[in-house]
């Protein structure tokens, strides 16, 4: 049981530092090439992803951490209501950028928090 916990655990938050990652590749992509002519911006779906994973738990009834880290984050083009190429706002990725770095930053001190339990628990075994 500790195990399977042990392990979700590290597939969720291993996988929610993955997207974080290709979120920010995204984001410097697109303000990378916020001047150039007929650059389709990208983004992160990540909900999608997420819907696919409640799929698999709601017909398996539970959900492994092989199940959560075996999918494959993709990026996606943004395309306005008309068809055409969204149009790339600075000011807004410069914020989603922002955002994405707190997010990634808590991911990472939350990581660090797990595992400082987790060696915790086994040095007070050793005693």
């Amino acid at each position: 049981m500790t195990q399977n916990l042990e392990s979700l655990t590290s597939a969720v938050v291993g996988l929610a530092l993955d997207a974080a990652s290709l979120r920010h590749q995204a984001i410097a992509n697109n303000i990378a090439n916020v001047n150039t002519q007929g650059y389709i911006p990208l983004k992160l779906n990540f909900a999608s992803y997420m819907e696919q994973m409640e799929q698999i738990s709601t017909t398996s009834g539970n959900l492994e951490g092989q199940k959560i880290s075996g999918g494959k984050l993709e990026l996606e083009q943004v395309f306005d209501s008309q068809g055409q190429p969204a149009k790339v706002e600075l000011d807004a990725e410069v914020a989603a950028m922002a955002h994405n770095t707190v997010h990634y930053q808590t991911l990472i001190k939350a990581l660090n928090r797990h595992y400082a339990i987790l060696s915790s628990a086994v040095s007070d075994g050793k005693k």
